[in-house]
């Protein structure tokens, strides 16, 4: 098996995760999300998040991103994000086609995080003119496209300017639990308390199979989603079979767990790239995923050694790492000491 930083989709799904869809495939259930499972993890992600609120169960990110921005976002508006957001550049029309046209509005910040002067600037331009596009929404990734991590305090000054705006706030949480051991918070205060309106929720990359959850903070803006949902595509009739994966990502801390040991592997990792002469790192990872600049020759050093990670989209040099619940600290170790041998054979 090759030894791989490409992604955390590349590791599989937790055991508990099959057991618990093997359990709920047997026997009958009521389809279309009322079974006693989704009910049950509506529950659990409520009490999780110590407050009342609805939960739209969808199978990718994807879904989970745009679905929630149809429901923030008129087809005439627009949504403000960071320029380097995955909703922006990874989701190829996605995000106008669920809203029916809205525009994404890139806004600059340090390490991938929304200039606060400047959202402000954009959410209060040419409103009522029209002749333009209406801000209409505001989006931030949690964790970072460059592995940066949002405050509590960084989250607030964003969703203070917002509210202001009288906009609503998502928060795109493919990363989620990585974000929230980083920090060391609840998931009340990385969310609701802090001004998030909608939130996706991912698991995905942290030990499910295919199950993300839309959760609701504001229930405002549940009133069109079921509908939406399901024009979208995105209403799975064996719903228990994803509200399973969900039940067991969230039963005995296992999303804290998986989301503690991805981190750790990138902390490993990390600090043993920082000690290689002519390796630059980016922007110091707070989760699980680096961005760094190798040596000439490095990268294709690496890859001769049987490890895959992603490059050549940023820059010369430029690599993306990413560690995941199933990096094992030998593959991590293993890494370090070969990138460590180039290093001292170029020197």
């Amino acid at each position: 098996m090759k030894v791989t930083f490409t992604s955390d989709n590349t590791a599989g799904a937790s055991e508990s995760v099959f057991k618990a869809m093997m359990e709920a495939a047997q026997g009958d259930a009521m389809p279309y999300g009322n079974d006693e499972i989704t009910a049950e993890v509506t529950e659990m992600l409520s009490a999780l998040f110590e407050c009342d609120l609805d939960v739209f169960m969808v199978s990718t990110g994807t879904a989970a991103n745009v679905l929630s921005l149809g429901a923030i976002t008129p087809s005439w508006g627009s949504v403000l994000c960071h320029s380097e957001s995955h909703i922006l550049n990874d989701e190829c029309s996605a995000p106008e086609f669920y809203t029916g046209g809205a525009r994404l509005v890139g806004i600059g910040g340090k390490d991938a995080k929304i200039d606060p002067v400047k959202l402000k600037a954009l959410a209060h331009q040419k409103i009522g003119d029209v002749h333009s596009c209406q801000p209409s929404a505001v989006s931030l990734s949690q964790v970072t496209e460059v592995g940066s991590v949002y405050s509590l305090e960084e989250i607030r000054a964003i969703t203070d300017i917002a509210k202001e705006a009288n906009l609503p706030v998502h928060m795109d949480g493919a990363r989620f639990a990585n974000a929230l051991v980083s920090l060391g918070c609840t998931p009340a205060e990385m969310t609701w308390k802090a001004g998030i309106d909608i939130l996706s929720f991912g698991a995905t990359k942290n030990g499910t199979m295919a199950a993300e959850a839309i959760v609701v903070f504001n229930k405002s803006l549940s009133k069109d989603l079921a509908f939406r949902r399901k024009r979208g595509g995105h209403l799975h009739s064996k719903m228990r079979l994803l509200s399973s994966q969900m039940k067991a990502y969230l039963t005995d801390d296992l999303w804290r767990k998986n989301a503690e040991q991805a981190n750790s592997m990138m902390a490993l990792l990390q600090e043993g790239l920082a000690t290689i002469p002519g390796v630059k790192i980016n922007t110091p990872a707070q989760a699980n995923m680096v961005f760094c600049t190798f040596p000439k020759g490095m990268a294709e050093h690496l890859t001769e050694q049987g490890f895959t990670f992603c490059g050549g989209r940023w820059g010369e040099g430029v690599v993306r790492l990413v560690t995941s619940f199933r990096t094992p600290k030998e593959s991590v170790e293993a890494f370090i000491e070969s990138a460590k041998r180039f290093a001292e054979q170029g020197a």
